[in-house]
Order: structure tokens, then sequence, then C-alpha cells
């Protein structure tokens, strides 16, 4: 059911790191062209989330070019340290320009640094987020415990991620689309058709639902919830430390 299926051939983090600065000029555009602008409007239900929790210091992991970490100061005006953390340097490169030009820019900072190693103190965080990155993470139990070691006692992390529709007829069709047509589009506009075919292999073989879900339970969150969007084309999590 939600199990993943088997595992290609995993490219290494280093390669996985180029892949995304190779993009990286073209990575914004190809996200609200591919989800049909459903991106923009999931990134603002997460800060929408976070905003009924409240919180002073948030970290935002994977964070790209930067969308949800300005999605989360555009919704939390109580927000006083707001860090981005990425591996890709180009990818940070790109988002420089809408940090600067931010009315909150002074609060914000992007940092290069990986998932499995933050560069962030322990229980420093009130709210931590991963947006399309947690199934980029080589290891991602570790990855998770990670989160849960900057995150404060108390503190929340939500996480947005690809899944698959339970509806077998939509499944089917979503499948097609992302093993057909998404790796044509996004090579002709981004230059890499193999970073849009590695997308589809990740999204088929991530776990989703109830299993993504017990791999937070088992590393360092409770009263985890798993809420499909868009007839389950993502999925939004949200856990305690």
């Amino acid at each position: 059911m939600n199990a993943p299926k088997a595992k290609p051939e995993t490219p290494s983090r280093n390669d996985v790191w180029r892949m995304f600065d190779r993009i990286a000029h073209r990575y914004d555009l190809l996200n609200h062209l591919l989800s049909l602008g459903q991106d923009i409007l999931w990134r603002r239900m997460v800060a929408r989330r976070l905003a009924r929790t409240g919180g002073r210091h948030v970290l935002d992991i994977a964070t790209g070019t930067g969308d949800q970490l300005l999605a989360m100061c555009n919704r939390m005006p109580e927000i006083e340290t707001a860090i981005g953390v990425d591996r890709s340097p180009q990818m940070l490169a790109n988002g420089a320009p809408k940090i600067h030009g931010h009315p909150d820019a002074d609060k914000m900072a992007l940092v290069l640094g990986d998932a499995l190693e933050l560069p962030v103190r322990s229980q420093s965080i009130c709210l931590a987020t991963i947006t399309f990155g947690i199934r980029n993470v080589a290891e991602t139990a570790r990855g998770l415990s990670e989160i849960a070691r900057v995150l404060r006692p108390g503190g929340q992390a939500v996480i947005l991620e690809f899944s698959l529709p339970a509806n077998r007829l939509l499944r089917r069709l979503y499948l097609f689309y992302f093993r057909n047509i998404l790796p044509k589009i996004g090579g002709l506009i981004s230059g890499d058709s193999y970073a849009y075919q590695y997308l589809n292999e990740t999204v088929e073989t991530f776990p989703y639902g109830a299993a993504f879900g017990k791999l937070m339970t088992d590393n360092g969150f409770s009263s985890v919830t798993a809420t499909p969007l868009t007839f389950g084309v993502a999925t939004v999590y949200q856990g305690v430390k």
C-alpha cells in the first residue's frame, strides 16, 4: 500500500547535489509549471499550519531558493530568525536576491549545509520544515533524527513531500505523467532530463503515508499526522518533538 517499490541504483550524495546545481537556474519555474501552481499553494498551507503554532526561530531544510522560508516569514510576523539550509551552492545563490529583496531580509539567512549535519545548535529551533527535500536525504532516519536534535522540546516539524494517489486510476495517470511527460518537459526547460527522471524514481520508491509517519515516530517525533493533498499527489506530515 504505502511501502515503496524496489529502489533503483541510488546516485551518490555528491551526484544529487551537483544535479541540483545544474537545474537551479530553472528550478522555481519548473516547480510552478509541473505542479500547475500547486507547489505555491502547498507551501502557503504549510506556513498557515505553522502560524497556528507560532515560533520565533524557524528552520527550512533543503530550502532550495528559499520559497518555503519566504512563505513562513510572510505569514508569521513574530519570527525573529529564519534560517534556510541547502547543500547546493547554486540554489542558494539563486535564492539570495529573493531574500535580500524581502522586507524582513534582516531576519533571514541562507546557509550552505547538509541535512545530515545541520549547522544549527541543538534545541535552538521552534519550528522546522522540509519541502520536497526529505526524499533526497541519503539517510532518511538520520535526517529525521537530525531535525529532532535541533528542535526544542515541544517544537514541531512539518514535512511536505510527493506521494502517490490511493485511487488506482489516478495513480496510473499520475505515474504515466511522471514517467513519460515530466522528464521531457523538465529536460527541455532545464537542459537536464536525468534530473527529472531521478525525481520520478524517488517519488515512486520513497515511503509515504503511514510508512513515513512511522519513520517520524521512530526517530524522535510524537503526535504524527499525515494529510494527503490534491488527491494524494503530495502529503504533509506534522510531528512534535
